[in-house]
C-alpha cells in the first residue's frame, strides 16, 4: 500500500447532482449556501483521506473539480466557483508524516484547452460531441436519441458533463510529466520515486 498511488477525483457530480440541480437536490441547495456546501464536502473528503492514511496509504493524487462553469450543461444552466481543495492538501502534507499529497489542478488544465482549444487540435470547445438540447448540446446526456458528432477527437467535451477521450489523454499526459501549475508539488513520474 505504501508504494501505491491513490488517485482521488471527486466532487463534480456532488455539485452537479446535489447542489446545482434543484429538481434532484436532497435539500442541500435550500439549506446551505455555496461556501457551507464546499466546507461540508471538504470535511467529508478530509475524513476519507485520513481513513486511507490509517490504512497505510502514503501517495495521494487528488484532483480538483474541472471548470464546471465551462461544461456544456453548466454553460446552459448555472455557474460555479472553484473549491478549497488545495488548502486541504497543504494542511494534510504538513500534518501527516511520510506521506505525499499531490494536487492535480484539473480545473486550470481543462480551462486552458477550452480557451486555447485550437492549440490542442480541437475545433469545438463548448459543444458536446454527444448530447441534446440548446446550442451546446448540453441539456440531455448522451443516449440512443442523441445527436453525435463525426469528429470525436476534435471536441473538448464528450457529453454535457465529461471531457472527451482526446481531452482525457491531454489531462493524463500533463499529470504524468507536466508542469507544476497543473500538478504539484510533484508530477506522477516524480511521485513514483518518492
Amino acid at each position: 500500500m505504501k508504494k501505491s498511488f491513490f488517485s482521488i477525483t471527486i466532487g463534480a457530480n456532488d455539485f452537479l447532482n446535489n447542489y446545482l440541480l434543484p429538481v434532484l437536490s436532497i435539500g442541500a441547495r435550500i439549506t446551505q449556501g455555496p461556501d457551507a456546501f464546499v466546507d461540508d464536502m471538504i470535511n467529508h473528503l478530509r475524513d476519507q483521506l485520513m481513513r486511507l492514511y490509517r490504512l497505510d496509504t502514503r501517495k495521494f493524487v487528488v484532483g480538483n473539480i474541472g471548470p464546471l462553469d465551462c461544461i456544456p450543461y453548466q454553460k446552459t444552466i448555472n455557474q460555479l466557483n472553484e473549491n478549497e481543495l488545495k488548502d486541504l492538501l497543504t494542511q494534510l502534507r504538513s500534518n501527516l508524516p511520510v506521506s505525499t499529497f499531490v494536487h492535480a489542478n484539473v480545473y486550470d488544465l481543462v480551462r486552458e484547452f477550452i480557451i486555447n482549444y485550437e492549440k490542442y487540435g480541437f475545433t469545438k470547445s463548448s459543444r458536446a460531441c454527444c448530447g441534446n438540447g440548446g446550442q451546446f448540446a448540453g441539456i440531455v446526456p448522451c443516449g440512443p436519441t442523441s445527436s453525435m458528432c463525426q469528429d470525436r477527437d476534435k471536441h473538448v467535451f464528450w457529453d454535457p458533463c465529461h471531457p472527451s477521450e482526446a481531452s482525457n489523454l491531454i489531462i493524463s499526459k500533463q499529470l504524468l510529466d507536466g508542469e507544476r501549475k497543473y500538478i504539484s508539488p510533484v508530477n506522477l513520474i516524480q511521485l513514483r520515486d518518492v
